[in-house]
């Protein structure tokens, strides 16, 4: 039942944990136990150790949603999580094992947001500039929103933009993506070809990047469709998957 499953919101790069301030409301109206992340975004090991620290807290089935780069986050955190049942990528990278971020982006040309990408700083830091923010990462949201999110944007680390993935969980566990047809952070394409190689249900939305701002309805109800589908498949006299 929706009321016993646990969800777990992890944000991506550039955002923080109230980027999912939208959708927690409405996930908790229809009953489910609703925490978000902080992830550092130091490193993808830290990334994920944060995750893992967050699930183990977590009692009962729990599906795990990634937004952009914690699509990768998601993808190691599940692994050997036990509650764990299913995986929810949002404008999400869905890496093989021994594929980067920035491996991926160099298949193909860059996407229009990429412009709006600052060197990394003396830090090693990733930042999107203000002033191109809200044009490449959040174009469908009210502006106001939009410069508030670039005011409290949380930097990628350059180790997580170039760390290589490891074992997927997306190939045990049963996945859903929502592709944001609008995305100018990551190219259409690429969302197309890693939800169909991950098996994925997936679900279109005409989004920006920050799809869970922009459509927070969509997004929930990918995510319920996710937890009634690993709550029909526990039901007594179901084979397991």
């Amino acid at each position: 039942m929706a009321q016993q499953t646990n969800v777990v919101l992890v944000h991506g790069a550039w955002a923080d944990g109230s980027s999912w301030s939208k959708v927690i409301p409405l996930l908790q109206q229809k009953g489910f136990n609703v925490t978000a992340a902080q992830i550092p975004l130091t490193s993808l090991a830290d990334d994920i150790h944060v995750t893992r620290n967050l699930m183990a807290k977590q009692k009962g089935p729990t599906v795990l949603v990634g937004h952009s780069y914690a699509g990768v986050v998601i993808s190691g955190a599940a692994n050997g999580a036990p509650n764990v049942e299913a995986l929810v990528y949002i404008a999400a990278f869905g890496l093989d094992e021994g594929e980067s971020i920035d491996a991926l982006g160099k298949q193909g040309p860059p996407p229009a947001g990429a412009a709006a990408v600052l060197p990394p700083d003396d830090h090693g830091f990733l930042w999107i500039d203000r002033a191109g923010f809200a044009k490449a990462f959040a174009a469908d949201i009210d502006p106001v929103e939009a410069s508030i999110m670039a005011a409290v944007q949380k930097p990628l680390s350059i180790n997580s933009f170039t760390a290589k993935s490891g074992p997927p969980a997306w190939k045990q566990l049963p996945s859903w993506y929502m592709v944001a047809t609008r995305d100018q952070m990551i190219p259409l394409q690429a969302e197309e070809f890693m939800a169909k190689r991950m098996g994925a249900e997936v679900r279109k939305v005409a989004s920006s990047h920050a799809a869970m701002v922009s459509h927070p309805k969509e997004v929930v109800d990918l995510i319920t469709q996710a937890a009634e589908a690993i709550a029909k498949a526990a039901k007594p006299g179901r084979a397991s998957a």
